[in-house]
């Protein structure tokens, strides 16, 4: 069943890179609700991360969502790929390529939950015939490449019309960028329920003293719910 309930996603760019496993096993155990894995290519964004061995070997150590955020171009040959990796949902970026529905086709074909990601920059319209097709909406605060970078806060009003549209549509509005206990209210009042975060997250603790972890994200959660009441 669709659940439409406020998600904290702690993005592992900003975790501990020499000990990726027991970051993904902290924060689960600190009451994450997905594992975000952002995939940057050098090309697409002005960064290079992820690749679908690191993505296989992160699966192990997550029980939950392992939520992959495709930030390359061109996109397509490289879904079958992580779909192997484990991947729980694979999002797709539409100004990634020319073909984004068939992007999303081949997602579906493969067993994974797709989703579509939209830049700042892009209209929210640019999503629309593809809300019958897609399991979230990732909606970008920043623009893509880097962790901790500052909140657009012009794309909260970009939140509220996806909402309008996504209507009944059992589709999660995802929020990637800025995200912390001071913006989530913004969010989540326009009508998002996931909230991948980074800095926000993993700041103050580590895989071997992980409280930090649990304080952070029971802050972003608590300041996400009282905005929705």
């Amino acid at each position: 069943m669709f659940d439409r309930t406020i998600k904290i996603a702690p993005s592992i760019l900003a975790a501990d890179f020499a000990n990726f496993g027991a970051e993904c096993r902290a924060v689960e155990a600190m009451g994450a609700d997905w594992v975000h894995v952002d995939v940057m290519d050098g090309h697409f964004v002005p960064n290079l991360t992820f690749g679908p061995a690191m993505c296989a070997a992160l699966r192990p150590h997550i029980k939950g969502v392992m939520d992959v955020h495709l930030m390359i171009s061109p996109v397509d040959a490289y879904l079958e790929a992580y779909a192997k990796a484990g991947a729980d949902n694979i999002t797709v970026h539409v100004e990634a390529g020319p073909h984004i529905h068939r992007s999303l086709q081949a997602i579906q074909s493969m067993g994974k939950t797709p989703g579509v990601a939209i830049n700042p920059g892009t209209p929210v319209e640019a999503v629309a015939e593809l809300l019958d097709m897609v399991g979230l909406v990732c909606v970008m605060t920043v623009n893509p490449g880097f962790g901790g970078q500052g909140f657009i806060a012009s794309q909260v009003d970009k939140i509220a019309r996806l909402r309008q549209m996504i209507g009944d549509r059992p589709v999660h509005i995802e929020i990637d960028g800025g995200i912390s206990a001071k913006t989530a209210p913004l969010v989540t009042k326009a009508g998002a329920n996931v909230l991948v975060a980074g800095n926000a997250v993993f700041s103050g603790g580590s895989a071997d003293q992980p409280a930090a972890y649990g304080e952070n994200i029971r802050s972003i959660r608590a300041a996400a719910e009282a905005a929705i009441g």
